[in-house]
């Protein structure tokens, strides 16, 4: 039987609180990677708030000392539902197996797999969410805690600004994650 290969979906959320649900997420981006770093394809939405969902005081305090990137996910809204149809066709449409790939995955994921679950019925990544300072913590042998970007070597990095714009995060995490992953494939050979 033939299989698809698994394609590296690195995706970045802005929300105005800690969880889906009670919080909006309010833009995401994603960017879809093969391994060896090719950029297959991209995808962003800025999405209308939650109807009942409330701002998060600590979240929106963060949010003032990033003006630019409140007023560029503030711009061109669209449902979540429609936002979220779109995207599902969009992770059928790559031909890839679809990876959820995140830094940190846990809190990107627990927004994308909530948004998807309620608003399509359906989520192409299943439970899973690779996450990218876990690769890194193996490689560093490091505590996880101890995995940032500031202890990662520059060599991992590409010149891709961190905006605090879904999409610009995105694209560069993804490069980030197939850098580690490059590194972890060279030293298991």
């Amino acid at each position: 039987m033939s299989r698809k290969p698994e394609i590296y979906v690195s995706t970045d959320v802005e929300a105005d609180g800690p969880i889906p649900g009670i919080n909006s997420m309010l833009s995401f981006g994603s960017a879809a990677y093969w391994a060896d770093k090719t950029l297959v394809g991209t995808f962003t939405s800025n999405l209308e708030t939650l109807p009942d969902a409330v701002e998060n005081p600590k979240t929106m305090e963060w949010w003032r000392s990033q003006p630019e990137a409140w007023n560029a996910c503030h711009q061109n809204l669209e449902p979540p539902e429609k936002a979220m149809k779109n995207y599902l066709l969009w992770l059928k449409s790559l031909p890839g197996l679809p990876v959820f790939v995140g830094y940190p995955a846990a809190y990107d994921f627990l927004f994308v797999y909530w948004y998807l679950i309620r608003f399509t019925g359906e989520s192409p990544f299943s439970h899973s969410a690779l996450d990218i300072k876990t690769l890194a913590m193996v490689l560093l042998k490091s505590g996880y805690r101890n995995a940032t970007k500031k202890s990662m070597p520059k060599e991992w990095f590409d010149s891709f600004p961190h905006t605090h714009r879904a999409l610009d995060d995105a694209i560069e995490q993804g490069a980030l994650f197939c850098n580690i992953l490059q590194e972890i494939n060279r030293k298991l050979k």
